[in-house]
């Protein structure tokens, strides 16, 4: 498919990229190129052009910044080959360098580019930036205008930032396209600020300049009972009827009020905290707009919200008895379809441009379309008889396939109520026309036909490669073969024939009736389409029920009389078919709209719902296209205001409805002088900050309300109230045992350390290795537990580093389902990627781990609302406490405020996270560890447990995680007094002195924990303790054994059969203490003591 080009915006005499076209490498590495002319952008501006002049160079500094990462970290850029140069027919230097290349579709290349790329032409496939300027390699800059899709290849048209030398020594080495940035967004806000503002609508835009706090207020002209007496009652009920609260409620109805008012321009803003319903309550008002017929584009920032509210739309649509499909052409989604992922929203095919395109140039196309196939079908019906003839004289024309399986597939959802009846002819016809308006079985029909067109587009592609194979045709139970076929009788033929065109039919009615405007097709010829496609049915079942001859089936009564049995019934409902198919039109709209292009303005002009990101609503901006009234964008103030202008100066625009929260995250913005220039500062945050009025939408519907208690408190001043449905005691869910594991809980992570870790881009990050593991865990534990009970649970991993993020994915690897789909799955994600997301568990890794409390970005009071925000039953937090207590941000108050309310917990309180802790530990040598070990595994532990040095050599050696956890976890038995039964017989053959003592227990099939009671004086006490050897297979012992014999040997007999000694307690071995007497030999005084005691092995 051809992307189209968009003309390339220009300031005075030099567009954007012209301006990108003039930076060196050495002005582009230079981080401080455009440091001197970004300033502070204000608030509140005197005139519409210093509005647009403040962004212009934050604007330019963004893009740089932007460029200046890619360059950074080109080492890992995506590329692609090209297979060849040649100047286009535009080419004229100076400035026009225009060439056009060709990529491999299917070289193995990671990038397949796409228009607006600026991309690096070079000879080298870069491993670091100096490879692009080392001679004698070469590059250049280009920007891709235009990307053309064909079979094996892509063709490009490219503009270059300088003349490629297309000698033929060059071209015989490769040429690569290395991709640095995409400048489409850049490029359309540029246009959008350097536009001539005397032609455009910059009445909104005149409006967001107003530092008066009133703005937002109803229109003076407008009474409040002129504006609700607009709504109408039987609007009125309709919102009423989807549910809404009472603020929900009333920011539909001010919105459609507003919507009235032709006194002033209005923007209105919407506060909608996390889990209150901002998209239903959008979704409800698009639907009143919808049926008000008040064309309307709503916008937002990103594909997924653009989606997000597409899809709550729809639901709403298609819930709708008045609906039904019917209207769906009142709808258009468009933007880019790789960026929106439209082949996994199967359900926003029937809306979405470049398939409705499709899908009506098909309907449109003059010898195959609805024109051909109604008269066809007209013509059939009136003269089968010639029909067959035509059949019998063109030898070429191949029968249609009468599979009796097929047929029966075919019969339709209408016709199964109706075959329900008691087998009477003429009962089966009256109840045809009469559940014909049965709304149920029409969106049955729907529903099954929008799913064969679904299917079609996977069988589309299947047909394309068997098409060279088709002239062998399909032997249909003999019927024919190629030339030598037999040809089909006319019974056979009028069958056949009429079954395929009503096929047809039927597709091009529920595709005519989805994808057109109401305006071209009205609700009575929809009726009668339906009405037509009742009667071809059940004139199919007769044709295929009734034994009839030729002459019967041509029978041309028209009068209505009598025939013998169901040859009457066949006339009859023959004519009536023809009777209603004259009745339907042939054309929709002028015969001069063809083609995709044309049928994609056609659809965008006469839409009244229209769906797009906010940049590529310039689409929108096309010379001749319907103006637009309302604009609604939800999440704005994630939007930056500079981009906001796109949609902004849209022609005819009168109403603006801002949605969104500035106590979340805002828009991203690269360039950190940008960012301190408030680049990113969206619309709504700076009418907030001029007490612009708002409406709150104050009931949350998402978190318990243990979740949802802080973030409450701390960012909306205790102004959300829980919803009915939080605060049953049904909402309060148990996923793990353990007070750890509540509703709402911080995890405290006293271990472990933070350290830098490359991202995938080149840039640096933050991990912490034992929240990994701890998260681990957790997720591993949910799963057994949701497996065991057969629960459904989705699992959201929030991380505000992008090393974490990619350290947790691949601990997890490809264990668990990320299909939203599935009864367990796990997304894990930054912060950034969660907003606008929610999970039943969220388990958030803070990663940061210091002695001075530095968390970085971690301190933005709106990522830390983004992040707690997002759960449903359960949010676990995974952090070091001291840390974060100690930075002396809103993650103070957290801590401060779980432990007040008993929801701080340690990890350690959880034995099996006790134990990941210390493999991870090892694992990252953390060499402290052994400071701090007992307080970890051996807390409460009958026994003290010595290590030498070499069991954490061989600890460190093993790289499964598993392992270290069984052996940590038989060191904590062995710590309680678990000992294994005594067994006869030893697998190796030991000698020496050490033997009396060692003992060795199994890990796993290979490898064995080696251990000695050993005898430790502590102050004036001597006590026996456990002495951890090593790890080793059974084959090592013999050799440890030996070299123990060298330990033991000062030891007296007496001293070796206190080390022998064992107390036992039920089924536990306990330590023996003794006291020593000061100033006597600590060997005399047990060996006394030893005296007294009787030696029996207690095992």
């Amino acid at each position: 498919m051809e992307e189209e080009e968009e003309a390339e915006p220009t300031i005075g005499n030099e567009s954007l990229i012209d301006l990108v076209f003039s930076w060196s490498i050495k002005d582009v590495l230079n981080k401080d190129l455009y440091k001197d002319k970004v300033e502070q952008i204000p608030t509140t501006f005197p005139s519409t052009s210093s509005y647009m002049k403040s962004f212009i160079f934050p604007l330019i500094e963004e893009t740089h910044a932007d460029l200046c990462s890619s360059m950074a970290s080109v080492s890992v850029a995506r590329t692609c080959e090209i297979l060849s140069v040649e100047s286009s027919k535009d080419y004229q230097p100076p400035k026009d360098l225009f060439y056009n290349f060709e990529v491999d579709k299917n070289n193995g290349g990671t990038y397949e580019p796409e228009t607006g790329d600026l991309i690096a032409v070079t000879d080298v496939r870069p491993k670091c930036i100096d490879d692009l300027r080392r001679p004698p390699n070469f590059y250049h800059i280009a920007s891709i205008q235009r990307v053309k899709a064909e079979k094996d290849c892509l063709k490009l048209r490219i503009l270059a930032s300088m003349p490629i030398v297309l000698e033929h020594d060059m071209l015989k080495n490769a040429l690569f396209a290395v991709f640095l940035v995409n400048m489409t967004t850049y490029s359309r806000i540029w246009k959008a600020l350097n536009s001539d503002l005397d032609s455009r609508n910059v009445n909104i835009i005149e409006k967001l300049l107003r530092p008066d706090s009133s703005a937002g207020d109803d229109c003076s002209l407008c009474s409040m009972k002129e504006k609700y007496s607009f709504v109408g009652s039987n609007l009125h009920a309709v919102i009423r009827s989807f549910g809404l609260n009472n603020s929900q409620e009333e920011a539909v109805l001010k919105c459609i009020a507003m919507k009235g008012c032709y006194h002033e321009n209005t923007v209105k803003l919407i506060w909608g905290p996390p889990g209150t319903g901002k998209t239903k309550t959008i979704g409800v008002l698009l639907f009143a707009l919808l049926g008000m017929k008040c064309r309307t584009l709503t916008c937002a920032p990103t594909n997924r919200a653009v989606l997000e509210v597409t899809v709550r739309l729809l639901r709403l649509v298609m819930e709708s008895v008045e609906y039904g499909i019917y209207g769906l052409g009142d709808i258009v989604l468009f933007g880019n379809v790789k960026r929106m992922k439209i082949d996994d929203h199967e359900d926003l095919f029937n809306v979405f441009l470049d398939y409705r395109a499709k899908i009506l140039a098909k309907c449109f196309a003059p010898l195959t379309g609805w024109r051909h196939c109604l008269r066809f079908m007209i013509s059939f019906l009136e003269d089968p008889e010639y029909k067959y003839h035509l059949y019998l004289c063109d030898e070429n024309e191949e029968d249609e396939s009468s599979d009796d399986d097929e047929e029966e597939g075919e019969k339709g959802t209408l016709m199964k109520g109706m075959l329900k009846c008691n087998g009477h002819k003429k009962e089966l016809y009256a109840q045809s026309l009469k559940n014909e308006k049965n709304n149920r079985i029409w969106r049955s029909v729907i529903a099954q036909a929008l799913k064969e067109n679904k299917e079609k587009r996977k069988w589309n592609e299947e047909s394309l490669q068997k098409e060279n194979h088709s002239h062998y045709g399909k032997t249909n139970q003999g019927n024919f073969l190629l030339k030598n076929k037999r040809r089909l009788n006319f019974r056979e033929f009028v069958k056949n024939k009429f079954k395929s065109i009503r096929k047809q039919m039927k597709d091009f009615v529920i595709n005519l009736c989805t994808h057109l405007p109401t305006y071209f097709i009205s609700l009575e010829i929809v009726e009668n389409m339906i009405r037509a496609l009742n009667c071809l049915e059940y004139l199919g079942i007769l044709l295929c029920s009734v034994m009839v001859s030729g002459e019967e089936i041509i029978n041309k009564t028209e009068d209505g009389g009598e025939g013998v049995g169901g040859i009457s019934e066949i006339s009859l409902s023959k004519n009536k078919c023809l009777q209603i198919l004259r009745s339907l039109p042939e054309e929709f709209f002028p015969p001069d709209i063809y083609g995709e292009h044309s049928i994609k303005k056609f659809c965008l002009d006469n839409a009244h719902v229209l769906f797009c990101t906010a940049s590529s609503s310039v689409k929108l901006h096309m010379k001749g296209i319907t103006p637009v009234e309302l604009l609604i964008i939800d999440e704005a103030a994630q939007l930056k205001e500079c981009e906001s202008t796109i949609p902004l100066q849209l022609r005819g625009l009168r109403h603006t409805v801002l949605v969104g929260d500035e106590q979340q995250l805002p828009a991203l913005v690269k360039s950190k002088i940008s960012e301190k220039a408030e680049f990113g500062r969206s619309s709504f945050e700076r009418l907030v900050l001029l007490r612009h009025r708002k409406h709150l939408l104050n009931v949350q519907y998402r978190m318990h309300p243990s979740i949802s208690l802080f973030p409450n408190r701390e960012f909306y001043n205790k102004q959300i109230l829980d919803g009915p449905n939080v605060k049953e005691k049904c909402y309060k869910r148990s996923f793990l045992q353990g007070d750890l594991y509540g509703s709402y809980s911080f995890i405290d992570i006293a271990f472990g350390n933070e350290e830098v870790s490359d991202g995938p881009d080149g840039h640096n990050s933050l991990r912490n290795m034992v929240e990994v593991a701890v998260v681990s865990e957790i997720v591993a534990r949910l799963f057994k537990e949701s497996v065991a009970l057969k629960q459904r649970v989705s699992i959201g991993v929030i991380s505000p580093y992008n090393a974490q993020v990619i350290a947790i994915q691949e601990k997890l690897g490809t264990t668990y389902s990320t299909d939203a789909e599935s009864d367990f799955f796990v997304s894990v994600r930054s912060v950034d990627g969660f907003q606008g997301g929610e999970e039943d568990v969220i388990i958030i890794s803070t990663v940061r781990n210091n002695g001075n409390g530095a968390i970085g970005f971690l301190s933005n009071r709106q990522r830390v609302n983004v992040a707690l925000t997002r759960a449903r039953y359960c949010l676990w937090i995974v952090g070091n406490g001291s840390t974060l207590r100690n930075s002396g941000s809103v993650w103070k108050k957290l801590i401060i405020d779980a432990k007040a309310r008993g929801c701080f917990h340690n990890a350690d309180e959880d034995r099996n996270l006790a134990l990941v802790i210390i493999a991870a530990l090892v694992d990252v040598d953390q060499l402290d560890i052994r400071l701090y070990i007992d307080s970890l595994l051996f807390r409460g532990a009958r026994w003290k447990v010595c290590f030498d040095d070499s069991f954490w050599k061989s600890m460190e050696k093993i790289k499964n995680i598993e392992i270290r956890k069984e052996v940590l976890c038989l060191l904590t038995k062995l710590s309680s007094g678990w000992h294994q039964p005594h067994k006869e017989g030893s697998p190796i053959s030991l000698d020496g002195i050490s033997t009396q003592l060692l003992e060795y227990y199994r890990v796993n099939e290979l490898l064995n924990l080696v251990w000695t009671i050993d005898i430790l004086k502590e102050n004036s006490n001597c006590i026996q303790v456990l002495k951890v050897w090593d790890i080793l297979a059974l084959s090592d012992i013999p050799k440890l054994a030996k070299n123990l014999d060298n330990y033991f040997e000062s030891y007296t007999v007496d001293v070796m059969n206190l080390c022998k000694f064992k107390l036992v307690e039920g089924n536990f071995t306990v330590p023996m203490t003794w006291t020593v007497v000061p100033e006597t030999d600590p060997l005399e005084f047990l060996s006394s003591q030893f005296s007294g005691l009787s030696l029996k092995d207690r095992f």
